[in-house]
């Protein structure tokens, strides 16, 4: 008994059934409307949106924020101010007062019983002498001639004949000024005389002593802040 004999075409035939069979099998179920929605993902959320057009929205678009250049470090060193606020250099400032100079001193002594030949005449018949110093640099005459004069504690003038009544007082010179053409002087301390003629000579000593240096035609000396006058009428 002869078996059927199946031809290739017949085989492939059964095979291709077989396949196509396996391709269209059931569809899957659809999710139901109670089933939750997939969480989107990074991607989904990154993606450009679509709108009811379907034309694709562009991402905006953010411009980066230009960077600022890092602050400097505070420096130690004080900023320069505005150049309206900059010290401007000055001028050497000028010495105030009188311009110094050097120049002998003019003292003035008495000549005991001279009667005003020698220099101005004062009481008891004595004239004023004046006499120089060697060269002092000064800036006002008046406070170095005083000074130099109260300075001698000797009762004769060298060998000139001349005596200084001053010699045992204890004076210190305080100040002067020149008012017009009148020099003031202020002394403390006290006097130490001889006798009633050495009040002309003592107070005649210190005011032509200050007027020369001063250029004054007039003085007037305080001792302990009163008049001279007031202060020798107790001698």
């Amino acid at each position: 008994m002869t078996r059927p004999r199946h031809t290739v075409l017949s085989v492939l035939g059964l095979s291709g059934l077989i396949i196509l069979t396996g391709c269209f099998g059931p569809p899957s179920p659809s999710p139901t409307s109670s089933s939750p929605a997939p969480p989107a993902s990074p991607a989904a959320s990154a993606s450009p949106s679509t709108t009811a057009t379907g034309t694709p929205t562009p991402p905006p678009t953010t411009s980066a924020a230009p960077t600022s250049p890092a602050a400097p470090p505070p420096s130690s060193v004080p900023a320069s101010p505005p150049p309206s606020q900059e010290p401007q250099p000055t001028q050497e400032p000028t010495p105030t007062g009188l311009p110094e100079q050097t120049a002998p001193l003019t003292i003035y002594y008495v000549a005991v019983g001279d009667n005003g030949l020698s220099g101005p005449k004062i009481g008891c018949g004595d004239s004023l002498v004046a006499t120089t110093t060697a060269p002092v640099t000064f800036r006002d005459q008046v406070g170095p001639s005083i000074n130099a004069l109260l300075a001698n504690k000797s009762r004769d003038v060298g060998l000139s004949g001349l005596i200084n009544v001053l010699y045992q007082s204890s004076l210190t010179y305080l100040g002067g000024e020149l008012n017009g053409s009148t020099i003031s002087i202020w002394l403390s301390g006290q006097f130490m005389l001889g006798g009633v003629c050495d009040i002309p000579r003592a107070k005649a000593q210190l005011e032509y002593t200050a007027m020369s240096a001063s250029g004054a035609t007039s003085a007037q000396v305080y001792v302990n802040g009163r008049p001279i006058d007031e202060v020798l009428s107790l001698k």
